[in-house]
């Protein structure tokens, strides 16, 4: 559970992500590396975005649109609200990650997914940071997405058990 992340992780990557935050176009820049590592490594994950899973995703058609620069910066500004709340607001950060989970369901979202949308913000937190993405910080995120997308997945659980 996100509650149970301990206070020198939570703060390795709330001061990598505010390195992150002063880069220009952030949103855009992070979702688009994000979503491009996605894509290549589970086309299928395309279609719950509503692009065709065929399509090519280093072309202008794809990079260009609307839609995909709306849903990168959408996940990054929902990545962006989820960490300002790892301090004070850690409980009721829990509650909405749970809740989310049980949303994404009607989304098409598998539980196994997860790993590879984690995978794909390791990548992208890595071509933003450079030098400063360090193995130390890398862990630390993977211990605050994994913790994070645990909930959404127990809130899939959940929603499923109760029908």
């Amino acid at each position: 559970m996100v509650q149970e992340i301990n206070y020198t992780t939570i703060s390795l990557v709330l001061d990598s992500w505010e390195k992150v935050r002063r880069t220009k176009g952030f949103e855009q820049k992070v979702g688009l590396i994000l979503f491009q590592h996605l894509f290549k490594k589970s086309p299928q994950t395309k279609i719950l975005f509503g692009f065709p899973i065929d399509v090519d995703t280093d072309s202008p058609e794809l990079l260009g649109s609307k839609r995909f620069g709306m849903h990168a910066a959408y996940l990054v500004e929902m990545l962006d609200t989820a960490l300002n709340m790892l301090g004070p607001d850690i409980e009721l950060l829990t509650e909405i990650m749970l809740e989310l989970g049980a949303k994404h369901i009607r989304y098409g979202v598998k539980a196994d997914m997860f790993p590879m949308m984690g995978e794909s913000l390791l990548i992208a937190l890595q071509a933003t940071l450079g030098d400063d993405f360090t193995d130390e910080l890398k862990e630390a995120w993977v211990e605050t997405y994994g913790e994070l997308s645990g909930d959404m997945i127990r809130g899939q659980v959940q929603a499923r058990k109760r029908g």
